[in-house]
């Protein structure tokens, strides 16, 4: 489904309102999200490479929490993450803490919308690439643009955060 500013009167969610405010071309992607693995889920419901489905990954160092977004497929450095903050370590955010941060749920945080703005990194693996997609702020909803206009809006940098 496209959207655009005088498609709808509300979004469904904070990060697609984002998208709708900042005339963003994008498209949400709807499908069932499972229980559990819910990147992998949206990869194979969208028949999309896990490589351009972006986890947000919300964590934890010594100045603060931030945000990471990285393929589905890959792992988490948090090391070349706190050095990409400039933090002396990172760890894994609470979930209740990234929770009440976003203001999504686990499974659905997306890095657009959030209640909180935190600062955000975006693995350089997508930087080039033409559409990737991030969770649309809830399970089962993804959103495809392009990854500048992600890192635009969001204020993140791209650099290499996988292990």
């Amino acid at each position: 489904m496209v959207w655009d500013n005088g498609a709808m009167a509300k979004a469904p969610t904070r990060a697609v309102q984002v998208l709708i405010d900042a005339a963003v071309p994008h498209q949400l992607q709807k499908f069932d999200a499972g229980q559990d693995h819910f990147g992998q889920q949206a990869a194979e419901a969208l028949r999309v490479a896990p490589a351009l489905i972006l986890k947000t990954l919300v964590i934890s160092t010594d100045r603060g929490l931030a945000v990471c977004c990285l393929p589905v497929s890959a792992q988490l450095n948090l090391k070349k993450a706190a050095a990409g903050f400039g933090a002396r370590k990172a760890v894994m955010a609470d979930p209740k803490a990234a929770q009440r941060s976003s203001g999504y749920i686990t499974g659905g945080i997306s890095p657009l919308g959030q209640k909180t703005a935190l600062p955000t990194l975006i693995d350089a693996s997508v930087a080039e690439e033409a559409l990737i997609y991030v969770s649309g702020g809830r399970r089962g909803l993804d959103i495809s643009l392009a990854p500048a206009d992600l890192a635009r809006l969001c204020q993140a940098d791209f650099t290499d955060l996988q292990r």
